[in-house]
């Protein structure tokens, strides 16, 4: 059989995919892989009889099952927890390698002070009691100027207790500035909302689908829950088949069975056509369009009117024949879904494509319904009486969020953190006197980092809760550490995309290495520090108590099975709880015109901008690194591909078309500018690649940690991206920006 260049691109980069995400090279490298490396720090696993613990991974929102294996009280090995609902017994590369988090040096071992300038490097420790009394202080202080709302917590736990706890101290304080990291679940919820008035999560039943249309979702670099992803994905094409659209040959799309190269930011435009090819042929399920939805006629006439196959193809440069085939086979399919997403998700993306996307769904019948797009209800476990609130709050609470979420311009976003920055450098609000950061690296993961840097210099407090010495550590002002995943308790909802509501319970494997304290127990005692109205709000004695109160009878049962599912969920195809009652196509929860609502920008004004060049910089993700609060660890590191890192160099992909055109061979050096900033990067020529566009990988370029944890190592793409805001939620619509290339 004659292998095609294409063909073996596909091989090869798939090949590398599965290698990296089945559970084989776990078994063949067992332990000796991960702790038979030359570092001074790297514990030696005592001889003995072991024991396994079950207890949840909290490392992505994944929510995966692990089992750890110990010798004695030592931990010596992560695996993954067979038959569970989320993983079922699979483990990626970042959770199989965790311990390095529990014994590595890079930890921040007791409360620290910063003793020099910001970022200096320079720190003294303290005692908790010294710690608790400081910042009890310092908050006490802005409370009492009459200015509670100036102060904000960023927290990268958007659901359960500690997400609670933070919510209610801010509440009872006088402040409404509680901040998450965006992501596409971000975006999924808001458009839920708008089409269907559901106030929930989304949740894919991939396992029951038989033909899967992905727009840039990357099934196999983290997207959702990265190891059900895959195993989910293997199943569809079992039985069906699986398409993906995305301007790279990334690892998800050498799996399937048709990539399908697209120009970034044009994937709402492609949607609409598809939906076009099956309005017009009359190939949707009129039963659920006509019974379940409404608003169709003012989308089919928009659909109709500018979303011909012919003139998409010339807007995304998929071929209008291609676009008429996959329109037909996912209309004929039995159980088809679509869904949208770059990369791992960390993006929100633009709500106006995941409402083109889930139209799709609602054409061929599959919203709510098996192997479709479900809506799932936000858990209702935390039911804690409400707070009495004295004037100070009340009169806090009244003056708005910091980031503008929730106001009459953004009424659809519950959290803008990637605005918080522009907020203050632009002072358009008020400023913030104190800052506490608890499981989040803003100053590593958001876009722009020079522009987040310079808006955290204009706040006067800055405290880390990190369990690690993490870029938003190095430049606070006290670090009041957190202990490690595997040291604590923390209850963990229903993971990213999973289609039936779940509950599990992380439990402490081991006791704590260091003199850390849990999150959950440091609020609790500096609002008893704090006092009055505040300290009333924190009757509980510990967080475990807390936890205890809180999950109830689920408790006992939680600590011996660590996960329940509501196996028995299924949401009603037919219910909405929309202004109209149905599945709107065209949101009336927008009081916009339906051209606005429907009508897909090209790539240009739908999150790629400014005028640094010709070409398109996209980040791409891989499962080697960790883009999120956690870093990637020395292991994972170490099978990185020097087709990503190169000793201390980032790996741009560039087209062999657009490197001729500049001038630029494998290996070169080059500089890559964009509006943001600039970095200088090494070339390689990707077949795999659209001409024109540049693809840059995300996660490198760490700057605190240590040299284990990749410092100093390549380029944080962060550095050279901007940020584009959503016309209808605020959120970052940007996945890409213009750039230009010029050899070094």
């Amino acid at each position: 059989m004659k292998l095609s260049r294409r063909c073996f691109l596909s091989f090869a980069v798939g090949a590398a995919a599965g290698i990296n995400l089945t559970p084989l090279p776990w078994k063949l490298t067992d332990d000796l892989s991960i702790w038979t490396q030359m570092w001074p720090w790297t514990p030696v696993p005592p001889d003995g009889e072991y024991t396994f613990e079950n207890t949840v991974c909290t490392l992505c929102p994944g929510g995966c099952g692990i089992s750890v294996r110990k010798v004695d009280q030592r931990a010596v090995k992560i695996e993954g927890m067979k038959e569970h609902p989320v993983n079922n017994g699979g483990i990626c590369v970042l959770g199989a390698s965790g311990l390095q988090y529990l014994y590595g040096p890079f930890r921040v071992e007791s409360p620290m002070k910063r003793v020099g300038n910001r970022g200096e490097g320079k720190w003294k420790k303290i005692s908790w009691e010294r710690a608790i009394a400081e910042v009890s202080e310092k908050l006490g202080e802005i409370r009492a100027s009459g200015s509670p709302e100036k102060i904000a917590v960023i927290s990268g736990n958007r659901e359960g207790t500690i997400a609670g706890l933070w919510k209610r101290f801010l509440n009872v304080y006088g402040s409404p500035n509680f901040m998450t990291p965006a992501s596409i679940e971000d975006s999924y919820e808001a458009a839920l909302y708008l089409m269907q008035g559901a106030k929930g999560s989304v949740g894919i039943d991939l396992e029951n689908a038989n033909f899967v249309l992905s727009f840039g979702a990357g099934l196999l670099e983290g997207w959702g829950s990265p190891v059900r992803m895959f195993q989910a994905s293997v199943k569809v094409r079992e039985k069906g088949k699986v398409i993906q659209f995305e301007p790279r040959l990334s690892n998800t799309a050498a799996k399937v069975d048709k990539w399908v190269p697209i120009i970034p930011g044009t994937e709402a435009a492609l949607a609409m056509a598809i939906a076009h090819v099956i309005i017009r042929e009359k190939r949707y399920v009129k039963n659920f369009v006509d019974t379940a939805t409404s608003g169709f006629k003012a989308y089919q006439d928009i659909v109709i009117k500018d979303y011909s196959p012919e003139q998409v193809a010339e807007i995304t440069g998929v071929p209008e024949s291609l676009i008429v085939e996959i329109a037909r086979e996912f209309a004929e399919a039995s159980k088809p879904v679509a869904i949208c997403g770059r990369g791992e998700g960390r993006i929100p993306g633009n709500v106006h494509e995941i409402m083109a996307v889930l139209a799709l769904n609602a054409l061929v019948g599959n919203i709510n319904s098996e192997g479709g797009i479900w809506s799932v209800p936000k858990p209702g476990y935390i039911n804690w009486p409400d707070p009495d609130l004295d004037e100070n709050a009340l009169a806090g609470l009244q003056k708005g969020r910091v980031d503008s979420a929730g106001s009459e311009q953004y009424p659809f976003a519950k959290s803008l953190l990637d605005l918080f920055p522009k907020m203050i450098n632009e002072e358009k609000s008020y400023g913030i006197e104190a800052l506490l950061v608890s499981n989040a690296n803003p100053l590593f993961t958001m876009p722009d980092n020079e522009s987040v840097r310079k808006a955290f210099s204009k706040i006067p407090c800055i405290i880390s809760f990190s369990s690690f010495m993490d870029e938003t550590a190095q430049f606070a002002d006290l670090i009041l550490p957190n202990h490690i995943y595997l040291e604590r308790y923390e209850d963990v909802s229903t993971p990213c995309m999973f289609q039936k509501p779940m509950l599990s319970l992380a439990k402490p494997v081991v006791k704590p290495e260091h003199d850390t304290m849990h999150t959950g127990d440091v609020i609790i005692k500096l609002a008893a520090a704090i006092g009055g109205s505040i300290a009333d709000a924190f009757a509980w004695d510990s967080y475990e108590a807390c936890l205890k109160e809180t999950l109830g009878n689920q408790w006992d049962v939680l600590k011996k099975q660590v996960v329940k599912v509501d196996y028995g969920f299924a949401p009603n195809p037919w219910a909405y709880e929309s202004k109209t009652g149905k599945m709107e196509f065209v949101a009336t929860a927008i009081n916009k015109s339906p051209d606005s609502i429907i009508g897909i920008p090209h790539y240009e004004d739908n999150g790629i901008e400014g005028e640094a060049g010709n070409y398109i910089l996209i980040p791409y993700d891989t499962m080697s690194l960790s883009t999120g609060y956690a870093a990637s660890t020395p292991y994972m590191l170490k099978i990185v591909s020097d087709k990503v890192l190169y000793h201390e160099d980032t790996v741009i992909q560039v087209n062999p078309e657009t490197a001729l055109e500049l001038g630029l061979n494998e290996g070169s050096y080059a500089v890559l500018a964009t509006a943001v900033g600039e970095a200088r990067v090494k070339v390689t020529l990707y077949d795999g690649i659209m001409p024109n566009v540049i693809a840059m990988p995300s996660g490198l370029g760490h700057t605190g940690y240590d040299d284990y944890m990749g410092n100093g190592k390549g380029v944080n793409i962060n550095q050279v991206l901007g940020t584009v805001e959503d016309p209808v939620t605020g959120l970052n619509a940007a996945w890409g920006i213009r750039a230009k290339l010029t050899k070094a």
